[in-house]
């Protein structure tokens, strides 16, 4: 992505932003397209990825849920997994409400363009008039290649099979740890409470039912605050 320093002044420089946003759209193009893909696959008819993308709009909070209900989860557990992964986005909503315009449909839409990528990219702009620019150019086109995305792998996916016969069960948890390791390289203080979170959901996996391991690895959360307390 190229320094916002270097994006021409005015309200709405929409060819730069377009081109600073591409690369970020081609992967998440590509991530929506193994969902749909991995989601029919292993037994979904293709309208529930599709509206979910849709409707929830949230990458990893949908890979959790859709994993859930294929291992064999209920979809209050799959729900309530993708609610509690997503619990995040309230924060970010905070940081780039001025930026939603006014009108009461403006706002509602830009909420539900709210994501980790969006935020960045839109915060990282030197000037309010550029900020909201790039939100709605980031925001839109994110949405839009997402969707297109999941979309092309659901209606791709009935081809697949069995997933199970390739290996494909394994995708959903190997992508949640792909979206994990960036946040754990980069912030030392979060690998206690995630190490913790994750052998309580290990430990657990065998006793209880599908889903409910991951929202037992919340309890890894307090050895946040304790890490937090000691360093600065």
């Amino acid at each position: 992505m190229r320094s916002p320093q270097r994006t021409p002044s005015g309200p709405g420089p929409i060819r730069p932003f377009v081109r600073d946003s591409s690369l970020v759209w081609v992967a998440s193009g590509v991530i929506g397209l193994s969902f749909g893909a991995l989601s029919v696959a292993g037994g979904l008819p293709v309208w529930v990825p599709v509206l979910m993308s849709l409707v929830v709009y949230a990458g990893s909070a949908q890979f959790s849920a859709v994993g859930v209900l294929l291992a064999g989860g209920g979809p209050v557990a799959a729900a309530a997994t993708g609610l509690l992964l997503n619990t995040r986005t309230a924060a970010f909503s905070l940081a780039v409400a001025d930026l939603l315009g006014p009108g009461r449909a403006a706002r509602l839409f830009g909420a539900h363009l709210v994501t980790d990528e969006t935020v960045a990219f839109a915060l990282a702009q030197p000037d309010p008039a550029r900020r909201r620019a790039a939100f709605w150019v980031f925001g839109i086109g994110l949405f839009a290649v997402w969707n297109a995305g999941v979309l092309t792998g659901a209606l791709a996916g009935t081809a697949l099979g069995d997933p199970a016969r390739y290996g494909l069960d394994a995708a959903f948890p190997a992508v949640l740890v792909a979206l994990v390791l960036p946040t754990l390289r980069a912030n030392a203080r979060l690998r206690r409470p995630a190490a913790l979170g994750a052998l309580l959901a290990l430990a657990a996996t065998p006793f209880v039912p599908a889903g409910v391991p991951v929202l037992l690895a919340l309890a890894g959360l307090p050895a946040h605050g304790r890490t937090g307390g000691v360093r600065r």
